[in-house]
């Protein structure tokens, strides 16, 4: 009975011993896959390999390695467990905040990808201009502009796609329904990057609307005096309806002066080049 109660435990121990042999030959072979490409077959065979590694002893930046694999394969669950664990193990830490707010934002839970990306950003010792931009899209989406405008801020400060950067910051601020700081940063932008045709006509449309406000408001004094003429309250003779045109006119002369700004950004803009007629119509 104890000889075959020793042969047993020693059958154990070489089962345990070969399991062991088998994650590390596994191991190695995930770390060929993923210089290949294959993922899947990584994943696979990492996952099994640490489910089963004895007395094999692995760096825990494996984790990372595991978790990319799992990304890459769409195993967004198994990928974000495993970019956990190397962060717990302080491994590649804002490479894995990012990379699970790139699994997060593939799930659409555009909320816990923002999440990560602003974990990344503070964790991160390298330029953080791209994960910036990309925190920003997501709050934008999320309706959170405040958090829009501050990472579009931070890309434009590291010169990732500034264009960009500048003409979603604006938009970002109409929606905030600032619309001084909105034309303000379209001026700015303009002005840095002149050759980029939505900054001019997101500009020549801001001159536009200014403008036609203008016209609208001169058009308004002179109905109103016209229909005190109609009244009887004054003539068209009299000094007081004269300045009252000249009211309108100055709005007139304004309206022109920034709807030519707009047909210079934008030289096909309609709309400002009608409201230019209109205005010198009734100068």
């Amino acid at each position: 009975m104890m000889k075959r109660f020793v042969l047993l435990i020693f059958a154990a121990f070489l089962s345990f011993a070969a399991l062991a042999q088998d994650a590390a030959e596994m191991i190695n072979k995930a770390n060929e896959a993923m210089k290949n490409r294959q993922y899947a077959e990584a994943f696979e065979l990492y996952d099994n390999a640490m489910k089963n590694l004895g007395d094999v002893q692995v760096d825990a930046s494996i984790n990372f390695n595991i978790g990319f694999a799992a990304m890459q394969a769409d195993k967004n669950e198994a990928a974000l467990t495993y970019f956990d664990k190397a962060i717990e193990a302080e491994a590649n830490v804002s490479k894995a905040w990012e990379y699970k707010g790139t699994v997060y934002n593939k799930m659409k839970d555009a909320a816990k990808a923002l999440e990560c990306y602003e974990k990344a950003i503070e964790t991160s010792e390298e330029d953080t201009g791209a994960l910036s931009f990309n925190s920003a899209v997501l709050a934008f989406r999320l309706e959170n502009f405040e958090k829009t405008v501050k990472h579009f801020n931070e890309a434009i400060a590291a010169n990732f796609r500034p264009e960009d950067a500048y003409f979603n910051k604006a938009a970002a601020l109409k929606r905030m329904g600032n619309d001084e700081l909105y034309e303000a940063t379209l001026v700015e932008a303009n002005t840095k990057f002149p050759a980029d045709q939505k900054i001019a006509g997101a500009l020549a449309n801001v001159y536009v609307g200014s403008g036609n406000e203008l016209y609208t408001g001169g058009a308004a004094i002179i109905n109103a005096a016209n229909q005190k003429v109609n009244d009887g309250a004054m003539t068209t003779a009299d000094d007081a309806y004269t300045a009252e045109l000249d009211k309108a006119k100055v709005e007139f002369k304004k309206a022109v002066e920034l709807l030519e700004k707009a047909l210079k950004l934008d030289p096909k803009n309609a709309n400002a080049q009608k409201l230019i007629d209109a205005c010198k119509q009734l100068l």
